[in-house]
């Protein structure tokens, strides 16, 4: 049975870089809802290709795994993509931080992988532009290059489009996510999601009646980042978290003490801090060059951690106020 926990984050958080990552620690709590339905492994689909999955909503199952493009060209983009889909990777974030969309779109039309098999995810950056009009012109420009990068993989319509980073105030907000429903409605999107995003910055969207919520928050979350109440937020509002630097500080720190509780499962400490992850409730982008570490970034769904030892992880960093 999975464990959930419970978070929260600090409101100045969408000023840091994905690069830099902070450190706090955890809480636990019960399993929490998406849109209004229990979070919870697809049984049908657990034992497929791509690892375990949740719903977002009762017809989409999103894998908990997932591979992103995050500083890669064009080139090393198709290259680590074939990797990723070869290995058994399904889910994919597609960065436009990295500018590498149209590599990755044409791994995926090449490997020959039938689409609904696929969940991808694009990105918009439109966080510098301040105020509603500002922010949703920037925004719909954004939503328009995703899907001509796409096109040139015969990707026309995408699973999730993702802000990558909260507007400067909440009418800027508004004025992102007014392009993203727009988008929806196109049926170019089927579901919407943030990164980096407070709870007051979910509510500026919430705000709005009749307002399509996101599903998934992308965001720092990891062994040396875990605020008490970093999950709970996030619950409350029907979001899955989803870390976007799940080992990346981790691993340095506390890789004793991983490699300890790995002997017992004969797992490396990278796949103990993936796990801890997953039995805390979230769900992980990771990325590598490194061949040998797709299959193993992978392999984290059989196996669980005792409560003892999610406790004992969990207790590494001290406590912090948020």
């Amino acid at each position: 049975m999975v464990t959930y926990f419970t978070y929260a984050l600090n409101p100045n958080h969408s000023r840091v870089n994905r690069r830099t990552v902070l450190n706090a620690p955890v809480a636990l709590s019960a399993p929490f809802l998406l849109n209004g339905n229990p979070c919870r492994a697809d049984d049908t689909l657990k034992q497929t290709v791509g690892g375990d999955r949740v719903f977002l909503n009762p017809q989409e199952g999103f894998p908990l795994a997932s591979f992103g493009l995050q500083v890669y060209d064009d080139e090393t983009a198709y290259r680590l993509t074939t990797t990723a889909l070869k290995v058994g990777f399904r889910n994919f974030f597609a960065s436009v931080l990295a500018g590498n969309q149209r590599g990755f779109a044409r791994a995926v039309r090449d490997s020959g992988i039938p689409r609904d098999q696929l969940y991808i995810c694009g990105s918009v950056l439109s966080n510098r532009k301040l105020g509603f009009d500002a922010a949703y012109k920037k925004t719909k420009q954004g939503c328009a290059e995703n899907m001509a990068a796409f096109k040139t993989g015969d990707i026309n319509q995408l699973d999730m489009i993702m802000l990558d980073y909260p507007g400067p105030d909440d009418d800027s907000i508004r004025g992102q996510w007014k392009a993203f429903e727009e988008m929806k409605m196109d049926g170019l999107v089927k579901s919407l999601a943030v990164s980096n995003f407070s709870a007051e910055q979910i509510d500026a969207i919430s705000a709005t009646k009749g307002a399509t919520m996101p599903t998934v928050n992308q965001l720092p979350y990891s062994l040396s980042y875990h605020p008490k109440d970093i999950l709970q937020y996030n619950k409350d509002r029907g979001l899955l978290v989803q870390s976007w630097s799940p080992l990346s500080s981790a691993l340095p720190k506390y890789k004793r003490v991983l490699e300890q509780i790995g002997k017992k499962y004969n797992k490396s400490a990278a796949q103990v801090g993936l796990r801890w992850i997953i039995q805390n409730g979230a769900s992980f982008c990771t990325q590598s060059k490194n061949p040998s570490h797709f299959e193993e970034d992978l392999n984290v769904f059989d196996f669980s951690l005792s409560e003892q030892e999610m406790v004992q992880l969990s207790q590494l960093e001290p406590p912090r106020a948020i």
